[in-house]
């Protein structure tokens, strides 16, 4: 924390009375805001508070339809289109902004190309990124093509992307949403290093112990308007919650109930291997919520994608109720009662620039066809149905999956995955990106569906939620399931313990 930077220090950036609207709907409602010189400011509220929106246009990619935006005091209309960068504003959007083709060292240099004698001076350019790479701790390779690099890989380009630019204000928009504890530590390191130089930052995420522990003042927003500023160390995780929701967040994962023993194995799979998966074998029962936990790039996705289809297996067996599910075959795995939730809801999950009731039937446009055409009011009554069972919030019917945020579009990648009726459902990541009150309400659904009779899979990197939703936990590391947990062994030390290599036990 750093309260002196904030007591006294002048405003660089600042939103006065701003509102927005996008087709005559209001999405924020007279907002204030300021960014103090050397300080951490975190941006809080519940998807569809308004946070992406506000953060767009503080760094110009969306103007105000009222109010005005401050830059050391004096009224500025942003440069759209990145262009605020020119002026110290860089932002870290939350939808990654590289392009796929480029090397790591072309994307840090795009627009900004360093040259000699008017030739590319390539190997300054790469010294550089490798430079700004190591500050993070990151081993990418600044040759590597971005096309190449994990979405946590990506993630951190970006924000080397953004150091590197020596910017004035940094706005960072759920940057650790796919980094590993040990790369958000690093991250936190520089950014409080480059705060204590006088760079200022916002700070956009749901982790209420990340902003308890990195920032210095906390704005919140609800339903697009201005609830509360003030100095983090005088609140709580829990005062900021309630501030975000407008209640009391008591009970934020529902009671576990244990499967019934004599339950039949719904899922059985049997040493499976993928390349980099080994031997993976396990059963999940009707009923039960199996949470599979373990450090980023343990494997985990890897071999969820095996088991639906999704990539080939090269050895071992998958059985649906007794019923042998083929190698390869995600169609096959559907039909078996099988579904797969990604952890990717922006570039796999769901179609961006089409419509809530086009994504909800895409999976099972059977269900919704008619004579080999697909039925209007079918697919209406769906979307009906989806939106009062899993509560998407939407002031506009017709509104593209890309405009809704990011809770309100978990919400439907879940109700597509559900339309499909399957008894076996695999969800990786479930709360990725959403803020505590839909994380809730996520928990209760995944609840509910168990105690319907549903078998549940969950991936997490998210330790609270796999010890608070999971009745059994199995640890992957270094593409094999290590631990298997149940009871009181289910623990973060004991994860942890797994997940490192500090202990090992046969799997179950």
């Amino acid at each position: 924390m750093n309260p002196e930077a904030v007591d006294g220090a002048p405003v660089v950036l600042s939103a006065r009375r701003v509102s927005k609207s996008f087709s005559g709907v209001q999405v924020l409602f007279s907002v204030d805001f300021e960014l103090r010189q050397g300080e951490i400011h975190a941006l809080m509220g519940e998807n569809g508070a308004g946070k992406s929106t506000l953060v767009k246009i503080l760094s110009g990619f969306e103007q105000p339809t009222s109010g005005e935006i401050l830059l050391d005091g004096q009224p500025i209309k942003l440069p759209p289109n990145g262009g605020a960068e020119a002026l110290g504003i860089v932002i870290i959007h939350q939808e990654l902004n590289l392009a796929e083709h480029l090397t790591v060292t072309e994307s840090l240099f795009l627009g900004r190309e360093v040259t000699r004698f008017g030739v590319l001076d390539r190997k300054f350019m790469r010294a550089e990124t490798r430079r700004v790479l190591d500050l993070l701790g990151s081993h990418v390779d600044e040759n590597a093509p971005i096309a190449s690099l994990s979405i946590a890989e990506k993630q951190m380009v970006e924000i080397a992307k953004a150091i590197s630019r020596d910017a004035r204000v940094v706005i960072m928009d759920e940057p650790t949403a796919v980094l590993s504890r040990e790369e958000t530590g690093i991250l936190f390191r520089q950014v409080r290093k480059l705060r204590d130089k006088g760079t200022s930052f916002i700070f956009v995420s749901h982790k209420l112990d990340e902003v308890m522990e990195l920032t210095d003042r906390v704005t919140v927003l609800r339903d697009g308007q201005w609830i509360k500023t003030s100095p983090t160390a005088i609140l709580d995780g829990e005062a900021i919650a309630q501030l975000m929701v407008g209640r009391e967040l008591s009970s934020l994962y529902p009671a576990k109930t244990e499967p019934d023993v004599d339950e039949a194995i719904a899922l059985r799979v049997e040493a499976v291997s993928t390349g980099y998966v080994r031997d993976a074998s396990f059963e999940v029962r009707k009923g039960e919520i199996l949470g599979f936990s373990g450090l980023i790039g343990s494997g985990r996705t890897e071999l969820m994608e095996a088991i639906v289809g999704l990539r080939p297996r090269l050895s071992g067996d998958v059985f649906v109720e007794g019923k042998a599910v083929p190698s390869g075959d995600l169609h096959a795995a559907n039909r078996s009662g099988l579904a797969y939730m990604t952890k990717d809801r922006k570039a796999k999950g769901l179609l961006l620039n089409a419509g809530m009731a086009a994504n909800l039937t895409l999976q099972s446009l059977e269900r919704h066809s008619r004579l080999g055409y697909l039925d209007p009011g079918s697919e209406a009554a769906a979307l009906a149905r989806a939106r009062r069972r899993f509560d998407i919030r939407v002031r506009d019917a017709n509104i593209v999956a890309g405009r809704m945020s990011g809770g309100n579009q978990q919400k439907l990648l879940l109700a597509k995955v559900m339309e499909t009726e399957p008894q076996i459902i695999i969800i990786d990541e479930p709360t990725r990106g959403i803020d505590v009150g839909t994380k809730q309400q996520i928990y209760h659904f995944i609840s509910a569906l168990a105690r319907d009779g549903r078998s549940i899979i969950v991936v997490s990197s998210e330790m609270p939620e796999i010890i608070g939703l999971c009745t059994r936990v199995a640890v992957m590391r270094e593409g094999q399931i290590v631990g298997m947990l149940e009871g009181d062994e289910i623990s973060e030390h004991e994860i942890m313990r797994y997940a490192a290599g500090l202990k090992k036990k046969a799997a179950a």
